[in-house]
């Protein structure tokens, strides 16, 4: 197994149902499917790494305590599928929406690569054998910005995304994905 090779994987409407802001741990439901298809990944020697923004931070929605607690939550009920997430990394920042401390333009805000820089440099991730999967426009653009393969999935904001690529956009995604299970289950049959 090569476990050069990661999945970065969007959190909200890619790996648990989109809720807006995420401000309360009752409101947390993975996607039907999530668990087996991230136990995929583990299986087939991947390294999975979640990268999420998370601006509730910034807005005072919710501290950053919460997004570890909603990470711990998330991990414990992967478990159940025999699935596990090697890092998570997340963006408490917004540059004009934030407060304080997290008001700040910084590298690790999907598009810009920080996160995944990050993980690279952590877990020695060649990011050309890796893939990126999300339910937006951000994560497409952050495996084109570090040449990873990027896969649209269709839940979350997948379905609006989509309609808004421009046709070139569309020719560049080697995968569009009904769910984080179709996703998963191509990049293993693929790659």
């Amino acid at each position: 197994m090569n476990t050069r090779r990661a999945v970065f994987l969007d959190r909200d409407g890619t790996i648990n149902e989109e809720v807006g802001y995420l401000c309360r741990l009752e409101d947390l439901a993975l996607i039907e499917g999530a668990g087996s298809a991230i136990r995929l990944l583990n299986d087939s020697g991947y390294k999975v790494v979640v990268i999420t923004n998370q601006s509730g931070v910034a807005r005072g929605l919710f501290d950053e305590i919460f997004v570890r607690k909603v990470h711990e939550e998330m991990a414990r009920r992967l478990s159940k599928s025999n699935a596990s997430v090697d890092r998570w990394y997340y963006c408490p920042h917004h540059a004009t929406e934030g407060k304080g401390k997290y008001k700040v333009e910084c590298n690790c805000r999907k598009p810009f690569t920080g996160m995944i820089d990050l993980a690279i440099k952590e877990l020695g991730i060649i990011p050309e054998k890796s893939f990126v999967v999300g339910d937006s426009i951000r994560d497409l653009e952050i495996a084109w910005h570090v040449g990873a393969k990027p896969i649209l999935v269709l839940t979350g904001y997948g379905k609006k995304t989509l309609s808004r690529l421009l046709p070139d956009q569309k020719k560049k995604l080697p995968h569009i994905a009904l769910d984080l299970f179709d996703a998963c289950t191509w990049i293993c049959e693929y790659y």
